[in-house]
């Protein structure tokens, strides 16, 4: 099992092109960052972890800009989102920035995709809370539509446009890997119907054994081989206990959290990290 590391990127922590060469170095495999375009100040929807929202997720960078930076100091780390909020974003210039992305890196990008929690936030963008998961299977399966073909078309319950050219594609054919974010049943059946892999959470993910069971039987019920169904676990304990019930489990890869602070607070952090990479 691999692990890489995650970090809400701000405009006041280590900077990208400073922490992604420091973790190819050390052996890790990847670097995942989260989205929020803008957090509303009225605060209607209440923070899934309780208490004050924390202020990294006001002063997130873009995560395509952001790993841009990464990848132009790396050659091997891959770089994913984790997670990019597809329902407040355009479906073609979003198709255009995953495929970017994976052109200048290389083929290293990872796709990790989601929902949303805050329903003002997308409500910004135009996408209603109620609809937010169709919105989100439609825009996937638009951009989709864009990496696959030279002249592609798309109708769809929220997204459309006529025959259309779009490059540069991705190197990584068909597309980067599309990992969703999630734990339901509901998560499961998306997965085998549009994505690549599963993306749940550590802290809802106690047991890693029983979930990956599920994802199994999901698989087999899809008719799909679960051994084309990757699975990455959010945030994993940063413990070997945990760590090895993931990797017996058949978890393909563990993110670790790193805190969204400056080099001194992060770099200690990232080598006790590093010690558990086996």
């Amino acid at each position: 099992m691999k692990i890489g590391a995650v970090i809400f990127a701000t405009d006041y922590c280590i900077a990208l092109p400073e922490l992604a060469p420091a973790l190819e170095e050390r052996g890790f495999d990847s670097l995942f960052v989260p989205e929020h375009t803008h957090i509303p100040a009225s605060r209607r929807s209440p923070w899934r972890g309780g208490g004050e929202l924390p202020r990294e997720y006001s002063h997130t960078l873009d995560p395509f800009v952001g790993l841009a930076a990464a990848a132009a100091v790396t050659s091997t780390l891959r770089l994913g989102t984790g997670i990019c909020l597809v329902t407040e974003r355009d479906p073609i210039v979003t198709a255009k920035a995953v495929a970017s992305l994976d052109l200048v890196s290389g083929g290293r990008f990872d796709f990790g995709i989601g929902a949303g929690w805050n329903a003002e936030e997308m409500e910004h963008h135009g996408t209603r809370f109620e609809t937010r998961f169709r919105v989100m299977e439609d825009r996937v399966r638009a951009m989709q539509a864009l990496w696959a073909a030279d002249e592609a078309s798309y109708e769809g319950e929220f997204t459309s446009f006529e025959p259309s050219w779009s490059w540069p594609k991705p190197v990584q054919r068909p597309h980067p890997p599309i990992l969703l974010g999630g734990e339901s049943v509901h998560t499961m059946r998306r997965i085998m119907a549009f994505c690549s892999g599963w993306f749940p959470r550590g802290p809802l993910l106690p047991d890693p054994a029983d979930g990956m069971g599920r994802l199994r039987a999901a698989a087999e019920e899809a008719g799909r081989d679960p051994a084309t169904v990757s699975a990455t676990v959010f945030g994993a304990k940063p413990e070997e206990g945990y760590l090895d019930a993931c990797r017996e489990a058949g978890m393909d890869r563990a993110l670790l959290i790193l805190p969204p602070e400056g080099r001194d607070g992060v770099m200690p952090v990232v080598d006790r990290y590093a010690a558990l990479i086996g």
